[in-house]
Formats: C-alpha cells, structure tokens, sequence
C-alpha cells in the first residue's frame, strides 16, 4: 500500500510538472508568432581562403622541424608585405589618376562560392535568390561565382525558377562555374548548364535531360467496390488525368502532348546555353558519369569542388555566402518539449523500479 501511494504521489508530481512545462512553452510560442513578421534568415560569409591556408599551415607545422617552419613563417611574413605594399602603391597610383576609386584590373580578384543541395520541389531556390542578390551587389566582372551543385532534379517550375537565379549572374556577365561532386540530373542539369563552365568528378551523375510524369489511378477499385467518383471541368483539358476518374484516350494524348512541349522547352533552355551540344544526342533521358559526359560536350572539365578552389584560393580570396533560415522558437519548442518530456518520464520509471525493488 505504500508503495502506490509513494508512487501515485511521484506519478501525480511528474504530470504537473509537464503539464506546467507545456503550458509555458505554449505561452511563450504564442508571444514567438505574434511577434513574427520579418525575414527568417540570414547572409553568412565564410573565408574559405583563410581556412584553406590554416589548414596547409597546420599540416606543415606538424611535419616541419621547428627551425624549418619558422623559415617557412619568416618568408610567408616577407612575401606577404610586399604584397600589402604593392596594394598600397596601386591605390595610390588610383587615387592620383583622374578615377578616384582602384580600377578592377588592380584589384584582387574574389571567388564567391555557393552549395545548392536540390530537394524535389526546389524550395532552395528561395535560398538562393537572397545569396545572387547579396553576390551581385558587391561583385564584379573580374570576379567568379562557384555553384556547387548537387540534385537529381524535380518538379520544372521549381528548377526553373532556381535555374532562372544563375543566369542573373550571366546577365551581369559574372562568370559562372557549377561543381557537381555526386549529381546535376534533370532539373539539375537545367541548373547547370546556365554556367560558363562545368566541373564534375569522374563518377557524378549528368544529364537525364527528359520529363517525366507518374500518376496511379483507382477507377477500377472504385468501380469494383460500387464508389462513384464525379468530377466536373470547365475547358475540355482543364483535367487530363485523374486519380479517381476513368481517363480517356483523348486526356492521355493531351497529357503526352504536354510533356513533349516541355521536353522541347528544355532542350531549348540548354541549347540557348550550350550551343554546342549535340542536344538531340543527350536529351533521350540518359544519364552518364562525369568522364562520359566531358566526351558528349556536357561538361567541360573532370575536377572535383575541392580541386578546384584549392588552385584559385591563393590568388583569389575565396569566400562562401549562404543564407540560413532561422528557426523560429515555435519549431523549436516541439523538439524541446517531447525531450524533456522523455527525460521526466524515464526518471519516473526509474523511481518505479527503485521503489519495487525496496
């Protein structure tokens, strides 16, 4: 008997101590939401360039003897005041030229680099449209954007629309590179090809330039079990396929007729890109590997990201911009409220065990 009563009263406690937990937390989650109204993000820039030398620094200090590392820092030190001093002599030089501000040709030139990591319906777009606005208010023609690109592809307007925020940069006559170390398939591609030059590794995916369209129907389970299924339309292909109805000859032929002006609008796309391309060669929905596909004209390199920005970072600065989506403290609080909720309940039943075992 005094077991369930010590364990009722430890039961009834916890349960007010949760129930005491949501309560504030839904308060506070409430507050969150009123107060809610601007942007959920925000630009970070990362100096990669300043990573890439710690890192190589790091690895010779540990495989230099002290005295030949301190040689190493003594003539890095050298080399770069005179770099700091030939800076200096060019601004100078600027300033006393009839153009007050440095020429672009005097300056160092900037790498900016972005990751888009497609998902199937392309919301990163939105990502990347605040990260092209935030590049193309501060670069110019000397400089270089390096997209590296990862997506099997998805739905067209979503790919269109993120394929549409590249080709900004080429508007703004910014050179554009795409790196794709694993895939740029499909709506991938549609990406990809918008750039000056495209990199790829020996076995990322490439291509897939077709469209495609599944749909599954339950007319006849319907029909069989005596359920019917009404659907009206106004236009005679406002509906072509449906789930639920029976589809028509006509719908079919129509939905067909649909996706080949797609298909053609894609071709299209890439051609007006990569002229080049032999487009009626690769855009049978085919994929290849990056080696296959330098050889058909789809690429234009076989180099991984990493290569790549490891040549350019010590005569470029090398800086990576991405926009971070803030979480708001009432997708937060679920995650936190079940935790410790899940820890209160496990302390309860260890006391459960400790009280049987007394």
């Amino acid at each position: 008997m005094d077991f369930l009563y010590e364990y009722g009263l430890f039961l009834a406690k916890a349960v007010t101590w949760v129930a005491a937990i949501v309560i504030v937390l839904g308060a506070i989650a409430a507050n969150a939401m009123k107060g809610k109204g601007g942007k959920k993000g925000e630009l970070e820039l990362t100096n990669l360039s300043e990573h890439f030398a710690e890192v190589k620094r790091n690895i010779k200090a540990e495989l230099l003897s002290k005295e030949e590392f301190k040689a190493l820092e003594k003539a890095e030190k050298e080399a770069e005041k005179k770099r700091a001093k030939a800076a200096k002599q060019a601004a100078k030089k600027a300033k006393d030229s009839q153009d007050d501000s440095p020429k672009e040709s005097d300056q160092k030139g900037k790498i900016y680099v972005v990751d888009f990591k497609g998902s199937m319906d392309a919301h990163e777009a939105e990502s990347l449209r605040e990260e092209v606005s935030a590049i193309l208010a501060v670069a110019n023609k000397q400089d270089e954007v390096v997209v590296r690109l990862e997506s099997p592809g998805g739905v067209v307007h979503g790919y269109g629309l993120a394929s549409s925020q590249l080709a900004r940069f080429r508007q703004k006559e910014i050179p554009l590179t795409v790196a794709v170390d694993k895939v740029a398939a499909s709506g991938g591609y549609m990406m990809a090809c918008v750039a000056n030059k495209i990199l790829s590794a020996p076995f990322a995916i490439i291509g897939s330039i077709g469209v495609l369209a599944q749909i599954p129907n339950f007319h006849r389970l319907l029909k069989k079990n005596n359920i019917d299924f009404e659907q009206l339309t106004a236009g005679e292909f406002k509906r072509t396929l449906t789930l639920f109805g029976e589809n028509t000859d006509a719908g079919r032929d129509k939905f067909k007729q649909e996706l080949e002006e797609t298909h053609t609008l894609f071709k299209q796309h890439i051609n007006d890109f990569r002229p080049a391309l032999d487009i009626d060669k690769v855009a049978t929905g085919e994929h290849w590997y990056g080696s296959q596909a330098k050889d058909l004209g789809l690429i234009d390199d076989v180099q991984t990201s990493d290569d790549y920005l490891l040549e350019q970072y010590e005569t470029k600065d090398v800086f990576q911009v991405k926009y971070v989506q803030k979480k708001s403290l009432s997708d937060k609080l679920p995650i936190g409220a079940a935790k410790m909720a899940d820890a209160i309940f496990v302390k309860a039943w260890q006391r459960l065990q400790s009280l049987k075992q007394q």
